[in-house]
Formats: C-alpha cells, structure tokens, sequence
C-alpha cells in the first residue's frame, strides 16, 4: 500500500482534473485502510463487556439465542452470558 501512496504521489502533479479526483480518492481510501490496520482492538474485553450487557438486553427486547447466532455470536460467547437454545 505504501508504495502505491508513492506511485500516486508521483502521477498526482501531471494528472487530469479527472484522473487526479480518482487519484485523490484512492489515496484517501487506502490511508483510511492503513489506519485501521494500525488500530487494536481487545477482542476481550468486548467480549466481557458483550456477556454482563446480553442477557438482560436479550430479555428486554426479546431477542433470541437464534437471532443472535445468525448474527455471528459464537455459541461459547452465548453461554457465557448465559443465553441458551430456545431462550427469547
């Protein structure tokens, strides 16, 4: 990505109006692509945060385990906060 910054870099001064808006663009995408590969994440954390919060939220709005596995929610993360088969 870094030596495409460059290569953009270098076209932008001798470029079209046209070309250059697209060249201006791409740089834009890929600095906010190489942002977010520097940000972290804990996954963990999240997680913990994710458990305490369900269940109660899942009884409030009646949200069941299905729905919440179709949304990706690992079932281990699920029995951890204690949401189970059939629950709504």
């Amino acid at each position: 990505m870094h030596k495409r910054l460059e290569a953009i870099e270098d076209k932008l001064p001798d470029a079209d109006p046209l070309t250059r808006l697209q060249l201006v663009q791409e740089r834009m995408d890929i600095q906010r692509q190489l942002e977010a590969a520097d940000s972290t994440v804990d996954l963990q954390e999240l997680e913990d945060e994710f458990v305490k919060a369900a269940p109660d939220y899942s009884r409030r709005k009646g949200i069941a385990y299905a729905a919440w596995r179709e949304l990706g929610v690992d079932p281990a993360v699920l029995r951890r906060a204690g949401i189970r088969r059939g629950s709504a």
